[in-house]
């Protein structure tokens, strides 16, 4: 069960939020499409991202193209690490693979890149969120 509920302009619930697609994308059962689990891996980063302009108190576009989101951050004056600019990887599973016929299915491996990538946003999101 998720902790308690801030408000939405908190970026603690935006990384609640972010580790909740987490933990949904960590648990790969049976009948459950890869593809499905690299959706929650790809909002995981997405409201991580999101997570730090909220700290930042900047506004962000309401897009799942998480280059343009990091590119956006970067323009403001933060400086991102290239593991997070992997990311971008991640932008296909907000739409593309979710629907039939668009993408070819999703190996294992590409779960798994997917999943490690967005770890590494959701904890780079942590750090950023920790400083004043």
């Amino acid at each position: 069960m998720p902790k308690k509920r801030l408000p939405p302009d908190d970026p603690r619930e935006w990384l609640n939020r972010a580790r909740s697609n987490l933990t949904s994308a960590r648990h790969a059962i049976p009948g459950v499409y890869l593809e499905d689990l690299c959706f929650d891996a790809q909002q995981a980063a997405e409201k991580a991202v999101k997570a730090v302009f909220i700290h930042r108190g900047e506004p962000f576009p309401y897009v799942h193209d998480l280059n343009e989101l990091l590119q956006v951050l970067e323009d403001n004056g933060l400086k991102i690490p290239n593991y997070v600019r992997e990311a971008d990887q991640l932008s296909r599973y907000a739409v593309e693979t979710r629907y039939p016929g668009l993408s070819a299915p999703v190996t294992p491996a590409k779960y798994r890149k997917a999943l490690r990538i967005a770890e590494r946003v959701v904890r780079w999101a942590e750090r950023e969120i920790a400083k004043p």
